[in-house]
């Protein structure tokens, strides 16, 4: 068992991650989970556990916190009628699909290729969010048809991989095709529920080896589970009224370009 020392420094470091994750997913419709992988991964690697399946670990763990966060936020959504439940009904199956597909994915993969995965996609994400514009536009509804089966299904299988809720990917798809932006976040929300739940399960069903931090139960570890849930959703309704009081764009690139590090430092991880 680790020192004190050591545990008491990166209980509050989580603590203030959690925080962190919470008012950034509120704030800017970014899933808290591409924070939250990149947290676990630092602390699992600094408590001596660095084996070959810890960044599923990270994934899954973080998947979990989703589920809880998302089902409040869809909650505190669906109150305010901002949710897009005909998008939820129609893209749902696919993007469950997606998931499922991600799971069994992640689990065959080495931690070393599911971080580089995660890293890259990271690094799309934030070249995405640093230079966007509000007024982009591909079309002037949600796709349907053939597109709507393929992106569903890709928008699921992609947040898994990199263990985040549908803030990522599904806020931008959502705006690009005319969705104002509070409705995207809303909606994205719900994404989060259809992405994590079934990957939860099969985290927590499928056989797993090696060696994990204590207290994981499949592939997700219940200590970090419990102190970031804790904190989100404390901090989530702070974060979403203070999208209602200020301009996130300044903020929104501020991140972007942090994310941008984080992401270039896990891949000089994996590369030396």
């Amino acid at each position: 068992m680790p020192d004190v020392a050591i545990l008491l420094p990166l209980l509050a470091f989580l603590l203030a991650v959690g925080a962190f994750a919470g008012i950034l997913a509120g704030l800017l419709g970014v899933g808290g989970g591409i924070v939250l992988v990149p947290a676990f991964y630092y602390v699992f690697q600094t408590l001596g556990f660095d084996g070959p399946n810890i960044m599923q670990v990270c994934v899954a763990t973080s998947l979990a916190t989703i589920v809880v966060t998302s089902l409040r936020s869809v909650k505190a959504h669906a109150a305010k009628g901002a949710v897009e439940f005909d998008i939820l009904r129609g893209w749902g199956p696919g993007i469950v699909i997606g998931a499922l597909l991600g799971s069994l994915t992640a689990t065959q993969l080495r931690s070393e290729t599911l971080t580089g995965v995660f890293a890259a996609l990271a690094l799309v994400v934030a070249i995405y969010m640093g230079v966007s514009r509000p007024t982009w536009r591909i079309a002037d509804e949600m796709p349907r048809g053939w597109k709507r089966y393929l992106y569903s299904p890709l928008v699921g299988f992609l947040s898994v991989l990199m263990g985040i809720g549908g803030g990522s990917f599904g806020v931008p798809l959502m705006t690009l095709h005319g969705i104002p932006i509070h409705r995207a976040v809303a909606t994205a929300a719900g994404f989060g529920i259809l992405i994590a739940v079934p990957a939860v399960i099969l985290f927590l069903a499928l056989p797993t080896r090696g060696t994990f931090p204590p207290f994981t139960l499949g592939l997700v570890n219940l200590p970090a589970f419990v102190v970031i849930v804790a904190m989100t959703l404390l901090t989530a309704p702070l974060g979403a009224k203070l999208a209602h009081r200020m301009n996130p764009a300044p903020l929104k690139r501020a991140f972007a370009f942090f994310l941008l590090l984080v992401a270039l430092n896990m891949l000089r991880k994996i590369l030396t």
